[in-house]
């Protein structure tokens, strides 16, 4: 019965199937891959339950895929099941996000913990040098991840049309690199807001060592916490942890915090199709309250205030030329990675780096960077102020001429 489920399924590529009873292969064409099932009681568990148990089995060394890696057995699994359980998935997503994201402060706090708190030694082994935990700019082709991250740090601080002087809040501050470049480069004030300690502490230590904890600052603070006024707001990679029933609750803070001529980015994973759950698997190991939203949740959650948004830039791919870097890096640094934090854990973020690219390149998700403004005249009227050589120029005078 189940290998029928794969038989009428796989359309698109080839694969091989490996039972302890023999090999079963399905589909025909590009990509070809083999997936190494322990038993049939593990494909059982992963075709009942999918968004779970690929990972779950996985963790737990019930399958593999072979000298070919994770890369083109997900690439099938994605496209030749990307609406299976689709409709079900719709039906209860609305419960699911009320129990999965009812992020109260405290509980902020904690699911920020449980990923950003790990050891810092694992995100300096597969991040680039200023790390960089968000998707990067791959604005020429052949670009490095290293050139790619400062490449979107460079493409943000045009959109925040940044002047020496102003004060810019950074919601969601990571270990500091967007804070330190838009200090540095566009002679700026910088307050950063991070839920994790490991964050706190490394981002201040680098600001220390850079000179310029007195144009930068890290605070452990929530957005809902935080008070002040800044001409400039900036949030990378960190409304996906709001959750939905907090949506129109950040965008309200955002306008609050903003001056009436300020500009505001906010760069988010999305999705292109409808409001749907989490994933399951993702959930329980990765973002615990995690929630990555559709455009329509978006402009719902703006629709109440002033904001207006005055360019909206959809990211295609770019998410997945990072993650596949990431990975790259995770594995060639696995056997460190398992001798320290042991081969579970290792599997377990190998699988989440390789199914997050997976999912970039052939599924639905991509990110959206919106430019919000109280009043539209404060933006030009055209895109092209973000593509002139003189953007970036202007940044650098901006940096000789600051104080300190």
């Amino acid at each position: 019965m189940y290998l029928r489920i794969l038989q009428r399924h796989i359309r698109r590529g080839r694969l091989h199937v490996h039972l302890p009873d023999g090999v079963y292969s399905f589909g025909d064409g590009e990509p070809e891959a083999h997936w190494f099932i322990r038993d049939r009681g593990t494909l059982v568990r992963i075709l009942l339950d999918p968004g779970l148990e690929l990972g779950e089995t996985y963790m737990n060394g019930g399958w593999h895929a072979g000298d070919g890696g994770l890369a083109p057995l997900l690439e099938i699994l994605l496209r030749n099941f990307s609406r299976f359980g689709g409709k079900i998935s719709r039906w209860f997503a609305p419960l699911w996000r009320l129990a999965r994201q009812w992020n109260r402060i405290g509980r902020s706090y904690r699911n920020v913990a449980r990923h950003y708190d790990l050891d810092e030694w694992l995100f300096r082994h597969f991040l680039d040098r200023d790390l960089q935990y968000s998707c990067a700019y791959f604005a020429t082709p052949g670009m490095s991840l290293e050139d790619a991250q400062r490449a979107k740090c460079r493409h943000l601080m045009g959109k925040l049309l940044l002047e020496p002087g102003q004060r810019v809040l950074d919601i969601g501050s990571g270990w500091g690199g967007l804070a330190l470049f838009l200090a540095e480069h566009a002679g700026v004030h910088v307050t950063g807001l991070t839920l994790s300690r490991e964050q706190l502490r490394v981002a201040t230590d680098r600001a220390r060592e850079r000179g310029l904890l007195g144009r930068v600052e890290f605070l452990l603070a929530d957005y809902r916490e935080h008070t002040g006024h800044y001409d400039r707001i900036v949030s990378v990679g960190m409304f996906e942890h709001v959750g939905a029933p907090y949506h129109r609750r950040f965008m309200q803070r955002v306008s609050e915090l903003l001056l009436p001529d300020g500009v505001a980015v906010v760069h988010t994973i999305g999705r292109s199709g409808p409001p749907t759950a989490t994933n399951a698997w993702i959930h329980r190991h990765i973002f615990p309250g995690g929630y990555i939203p559709a455009l329509s949740e978006l402009s719902r959650a703006l629709e109440p205030e002033s904001l207006m948004i005055c360019d909206l830039e959809s990211l295609r791919l770019h998410y997945a030329f990072t993650l596949e870097e990431w990975l790259r890096r995770f594995l060639a640094c696995r056997d460190a990675v398992a001798a320290r934090m042991g081969e579970r854990f290792c599997r377990m973020w190998e699988f989440y780096l390789a199914v997050c690219a997976a999912a970039f390149r052939w599924s639905d998700l991509l990110v959206f960077q919106l430019q919000l403004a109280h009043h539209h005249q404060v933006v030009p009227i055209t895109r092209d102020y973000l593509y002139r050589p003189v953007a970036v120029s202007a940044g650098e005078r901006g940096r000789r001429s600051a104080p300190g």
